[in-house]
């Protein structure tokens, strides 16, 4: 499917122009906040914060259809989730905000979600919830995508013994907020220097902002992976959506240890649940009560569509997109969208699919000794 140009032109324009920041103009003195979130951007986008595990998607194969009856010029990449319809399964994870370069980062991701109508998620608004001064880096979004499916964002941790009626409504107030995101992250926070030690009370502030908010709340884990009983207890308490967030992509301890200045590899640089293993552990347990959102590790079409075999209704990522902005701005990430549609619907063809509803492990094989 061809993306819809929708919106101002002038605006998609003026984004692509859009340049990132100097390294002079980085040099503004930022809080220990925001230049952790410049650091996590910058060490994410440069690709050596990998697993040495994998997701788990190269156990499994395409089973070809070499008799599909279907034509491809009709094959469609429309998908739903949470009660609305998008161009293509593709949800362009929580990445960045907080800082001076996120403004521009998140202006091009918005831009870019508003033309193609596909759902993003902003950073951690803990940021602005600390520092007013950082709202813009968060508020950019609605500017450029003012009819997008955005999603707010905030770490468990800050829910632990409750939030502020106030607070969650700045939240959601900045942005316009479709839905919630809620990161779990305590591997990351205890590598990180300062990060949070209190993990208690987190499924009961879950809980609270449900019944709090009139929007769908979505958890995800931030590359760890969520487990069958973490999914298990929240499905009780009324989460809408969850993103797996699997080990095989991006390792948060990782980036954390490479911040820390560790010299060694440390046992929590490959910690956590694969992908593939998160989805298999979950794909019945949220059958008809919530939906599955596939991520850790997704890098190309075909893990998307794997993703989507196993469970999934929409997959997720973050590295690949952050790496084609910084290589070539709107462009690039067009570009790169572009080729993942492409690829997509010569998947669907190939396995006699006409949408990715149709997609389920009936196309999948495992590959022996894998």
């Amino acid at each position: 499917m061809a993306m819809t140009a929708t919106g101002d032109e002038g605006t998609i324009h003026r984004i692509r122009r859009t340049c990132l920041p100097s390294n002079e103009e980085q040099a503004t003195v930022m809080d220990e906040i925001g230049k952790r979130k410049k650091d996590h951007l910058d060490i994410t986008a440069a690709g050596g914060a990998g697993y040495e595990k994998t997701t788990g998607f190269e156990r499994y194969d395409f089973i070809h259809d070499a008799l599909p009856e279907v034509n491809f010029d009709e094959i469609t990449c429309e998908s739903r989730f949470l009660n609305r319809w998008f161009s293509f399964p593709l949800f362009i994870s929580s990445m960045t905000g907080g800082h001076h370069e996120a403004t521009p980062v998140n202006a091009v991701i918005a831009a870019f979600c508003e033309r193609c109508n596909l759902p993003f998620g902003v950073g951690s608004q803990r940021a602005m919830l600390e520092d007013p001064s950082t709202r813009n880096s968060f508020s950019i979004v609605r500017k450029e995508a003012p009819s997008a499916f955005i999603a707010a964002n905030i770490g468990g941790a800050q829910l632990a013994g409750g939030m502020e009626k106030a607070q969650i409504d700045l939240l959601v107030d900045t942005i316009r907020a479709d839905a919630v995101i809620v990161h779990l992250n305590p591997l990351q926070e205890l590598r990180q220097k300062q990060g949070d030690r209190r993990f208690s009370g987190i499924r009961e502030g879950i809980r609270s902002l449900v019944n709090d908010v009139q929007v769908p709340v979505i958890v995800k884990e931030t590359g760890a992976g969520l487990s069958e009983s973490v999914i298990s207890q929240l499905i009780d308490c009324g989460v809408s959506a969850f993103d797996v967030a699997g080990a095989g992509g991006t390792s948060w301890g990782k980036v954390e240890n490479i911040r820390n200045g560790d010299p060694e590899r440390h046992f929590t640089d490959d910690w956590g649940i694969p992908t593939v293993e998160c989805l298999l552990a979950s794909r019945e347990l949220v059958h008809d009560r919530c939906e599955l959102v596939a991520s850790g590790g997704i890098r190309s079409s075909v893990d998307i569509a794997k993703s989507l075999c196993l469970g999934a209704v929409m997959a997720a990522t973050a590295q690949p997109v952050i790496k084609a902005i910084r290589d070539g701005g709107y462009d690039g990430l067009e570009a790169m969208f572009r080729q993942w549609e492409e690829d997509f619907r010569t998947i669907l063809c190939l396995l006699g699919c006409e949408r990715p509803t149709d997609l389920d492990m009936i196309h999948l094989r495992r590959v022996q000794g894998r």
